[in-house]
């Protein structure tokens, strides 16, 4: 299947010749690998992190473990399917089963744009807590940033740098602050195999936020738009997705550890408004505020990118017109995702509650089509003989995708009563 050249993309489609090479490739899937580290770090991901610590204590870091184990088998056999095809899930869908990719496309743009209102509502919190600022004239700015990067002569080459550099600075500041609250080490890897408590319900809720929805396709789909596909190129394919789910883990790792350190020091998490932003400030003061508010900030703009980037990646299956204009198209969805953030006159949480819900629905509904790619179809794999091992295992959790795509219906049922 021959694909349209990508105007976000900086080397053209390589499809199965794998001719991309060098240091763009490299740059490029640098670049892939951080696209899917920072859409999951989001502001969900950061008051997720914090709450759950609150609530299990040092146990959180066997949820956060086993979550990691799950997300890398996810992650593996997604890039692998869509990395050795040289299409995007949505286009394997429709040769799968037609018409089914266009649903699949219509899930993911929609749970995308709703996540990406609270995603430039982080970026306003963030410049709230950085500088005191009203947090919408952060988001309309944080947005009119985004858009800048997509509307630059090289957007590809852009969007890939941005979202390294920003994701090296989160790592580096919630680092110091894991060293500075002083943590208890110890207990917390004593716990990471051995738990006082675990609980289910948490785990595949950080399964569903790390790898659900738009996030499971952000770093492949950059990979295929950059040409680093086909079999021969399986070796680098495999050590992104890792790479990338690794760069998530850290992140989650060593935030845990700071908020730990604040909990185990007394500060009462429970219940209070924007707990990480209460974390920080009890940790480090007024510098621990504005701490926080940088890696807000730099979380939620990361997410607006992959987000925005992401879903505009499914909307090229529906014209070919869209697919020559994507980058005004992605400048199109910040725009009209930071008009509803403005309009709305309070935080979506609503609608982050419905995604978060959609995304644990999407998960199985274009999972299972990739495992079914792996397993039964080598045809659109280019004669590829795909690993049984790693497929049987993208079975397992396809599995238990299910379970959480049940537990993510009966959460839509629920809200809406």
């Amino acid at each position: 299947m021959t694909q349209a050249p990508d105007p976000q993309a900086d080397t053209p489609p390589a499809q199965t010749t794998g001719s991309a090479t060098g240091a763009a490739s490299k740059g490029a899937l640098l670049g892939a690998m951080f696209l899917m580290a920072t859409s999951a770090i989001g502001p969900g991901f950061i008051t997720q992190t914090t709450v759950f610590t609150a609530e299990l204590g040092a146990a959180f870091a066997f949820a956060i473990l086993v979550s990691i184990i799950v997300d890398i088998a996810v992650q593996l056999n997604v890039w692998r399917v869509i990395g050795v095809s040289g299409m995007r899930a949505q286009d394997l869908a429709n040769r799968v089963i037609p018409g089914f990719g266009y649903v699949l496309a219509a899930l993911v743009v929609f749970g995308g744009l709703v996540f990406n209102i609270g995603n430039i509502g982080g970026t306003g919190l963030g410049v709230n807590a950085m500088l005191g600022a009203d947090a919408k004239i952060g988001g309309a700015i944080s947005a009119l940033i985004a858009i800048a990067i997509f509307v630059s002569k090289k957007a590809g080459v852009a969007m890939d740098r941005i979202v390294v550099v920003l994701g090296v600075l989160m790592i580096g500041m919630v680092a110091y602050a894991a060293v500075a609250t002083s943590p208890p080490y110890g207990d917390a890897l004593t716990q990471t195999v051995l738990p006082d408590k675990v609980d289910f319900l948490i785990i595949t809720t950080l399964i569903g936020g790390t790898v659900g929805g738009y996030i499971t396709y952000a770093g492949a789909h950059r990979m295929v738009d950059s040409g680093i596909t086909g079999p021969v190129r399986i070796a680098a394919i495999s050590r992104g997705s890792i790479t990338g789910i690794l760069v998530t883990g850290v992140m989650r790792g060593l935030l845990f550890l700071a908020i730990l350190g604040v909990v185990v020091g007394g500060v009462n998490l429970i219940g209070v408004d924007n707990p990480p932003a209460v974390a920080f400030e009890a940790a480090l003061g007024e510098a621990g505020l504005r701490l926080f508010g940088i890696i807000l900030w730099a979380a939620s703009i990361t997410s607006v990118i992959g987000a925005s980037y992401t879903s505009v990646s499914f909307l090229t299956t529906f014209n070919e017109t869209i697919n020559k204009h994507r980058q005004w198209v992605v400048v199109l969805f910040i725009l009209i995702s930071a008009v509803i953030y403005v309009s709305l006159g309070q935080s979506p949480a609503t609608l982050l509650i419905l995604a978060g819900a959609l995304n644990g629905l999407i998960l199985p509904f274009g999972f299972g089509i990739l495992i079914w790619v792996a397993l039964r179809r080598k045809d659109l794999l280019g004669g590829y003989d795909y690993p049984k091992w790693l497929a049987y295992i993208g079975l397992a959790i396809f599995l238990l995708t299910i379970y959480l795509g049940y537990q993510s219906f009966s959460g839509i049922v629920d809200l809406w009563q």
